[in-house]
């Protein structure tokens, strides 16, 4: 089984959670027992989720070795400059290593739900949005390589993964998927 969920901020990419107060998990979705998320997304970032029961699909969605790529909107804060898009697209040094190369580009705001609590906004700072896809999942990547070349990140939002794509699911929505529509037709 395979499903495509859509993650809303602030909610932990786990069942359970230990901290108290307790902070909201994958539990209060509905989502079916024995399925477990394929990957993550940080606390504060939102978008597409996907969970599995299936050990060799997830290994086949997150190993980086399959390069599955991941598709993110990221609003940043700043203008977006030609050099710092070519440093993403080159790949930006981080403390534990270079990335590997970038798609990026400068994108349209998109039509997104809003978020609760909203993003800050400031007058005399402008941001826009970039759409970045990348082959890792490190830790909080999208965030660090953006604040790398001098964008900090004020909103990221992941759209797609693979050949999977978020395709209107409202926030804390799931669906059941094709598990051959991912990870290369195998399933």
């Amino acid at each position: 089984m395979l499903i495509a969920f859509n993650k809303p901020y602030g909610v932990l990419c786990q069942f359970t959670d230990r901290s108290e107060p307790p902070r909201p998990t994958l539990a209060g979705f509905g989502l079916p027992a024995g399925v477990y998320p394929a990957g993550r997304l940080d606390h504060d970032s939102e978008g597409l989720l996907l969970l599995t029961d299936d050990g060799g699909l997830a290994h086949r969605l997150t190993d980086p070795r399959h390069k599955q790529p991941k598709t993110y909107l990221v609003q940043v804060e700043g203008d977006p400059q030609p050099a710092q898009l070519d440093a993403l697209r080159r790949g930006v040094e981080l403390r534990d290593g270079p990335t590997r190369p970038a798609r990026a580009c400068v994108a349209e705001p998109p039509a997104l739900w809003p978020r609760d609590p909203p993003v800050r906004f400031r007058k005399t700072v402008p941001d826009a949005w970039l759409q970045v896809v990348i082959t890792e999942g490190r830790n909080r990547q999208v965030r660090r390589m953006t604040a790398a070349v001098g964008l900090p990140t004020l909103r990221l939002v992941r759209v797609g993964i693979g050949a999977v794509a978020l395709d209107g699911l409202a926030p804390g929505a799931w669906r059941v998927i094709d598990p051959r529509s991912a990870a290369g037709g195998a399933s």
